[in-house]
């Protein structure tokens, strides 16, 4: 019985030993934090989604305390995560408008042309590098394959009629679906222009004649919009029309000239 006792006494006595020196070694190694990151922190919805260019929350957090990001930095957050930091932060908020992700194509498959039936993975990055760069006639066009679909960790984007198309409700502007792109079609816009504002539909760089042979609605960069623009907002560059959305009233006269009526609202 002694023995029983007396080696119950060791265990404890070295548990209590070991248990002893891990708390002196935690507050003699620990790393300080700031508090206001920890606070900042909390504040981040924790998605940890990369579309503020950090990696993750933690790094954000770190990031804004330091001044090296500003409070509105969280595109999932948005306008009332970036006043609860701007709280702990001591500055102001500021005020910016929402922006959404949009698809610049709008070669459905009734109105774009393909060079041949694609038999390979379904997806637009390993179909873009196979002879021909995809099946689609048009080399700027979505190919419908939906790379940008798999990277959305909001569902906000998927595919309808061979075409990507997303949902500005359920967007939070990570930039995911902008960086898969292996064609560059998509861009940020306000989220007002999304919903009610004119966009260009296309990002074909070609002009006229070859344009019309491979899609029905491709902007064939005769700059009837820009010459119809009272407000300098639309340029055409590269044979493509682009639009200042600061600059816009959304008058809608460059959408009623234009021939191709690649220029629209919805």
């Amino acid at each position: 019985m002694n023995g029983i006792i007396l080696a119950a006494v060791v265990v404890g006595g070295t548990g209590l030993m070991i248990a002893v020196l891990l708390c002196v070694a935690s507050e003699k190694f620990k790393v300080p934090v700031d508090e206001k990151e920890i606070a900042v922190r909390e504040c981040l919805p924790g998605n940890n989604c990369g579309g503020c260019g950090y990696a993750g929350c933690d790094g954000l957090a770190k990031a804004i305390v330091a001044g090296e990001a500003p409070v509105g930095a969280c595109p999932v957050g948005g306008a009332p995560v970036a006043e609860q930091i701007a709280s702990i932060m001591g500055v102001e908020a500021g005020s910016s408008e929402k922006q959404v992700a949009f698809v610049k194509c709008a070669g459905t498959c009734d109105k774009a042309k393909n060079k041949y039936i694609y038999s390979g993975n379904e997806d637009c990055i390993s179909a873009v590098s196979v002879p021909g760069g995809g099946p689609k006639a048009c080399e700027y066009g979505c190919m419908g394959f939906g790379s940008c679909v798999k990277v959305c960790d909001f569902d906000a984007i998927h595919v309808v009629d061979g075409i990507a198309v997303v949902d500005p409700e359920k967007c939070v502007a990570c930039g995911k679906c902008i960086a898969t792109c292996p064609r560059s079609l998509i861009e940020l816009i306000p989220y007002t222009t999304s919903k009610e504002g004119v966009k260009v539909h296309c990002s074909s760089r070609g002009f006229g004649k070859p344009v019309k042979e491979v899609c029905s609605v491709g902007c064939i960069g005769c700059k009837m919009c820009t010459r119809v623009c009272e407000s300098g907002a639309i340029t055409v560059e590269n044979n493509i029309a682009h639009i200042d959305y600061s600059k816009c009233t959304n008058c809608g006269a460059c959408a009623e000239k234009c021939p191709s009526k690649i220029i629209y609202t919805v």
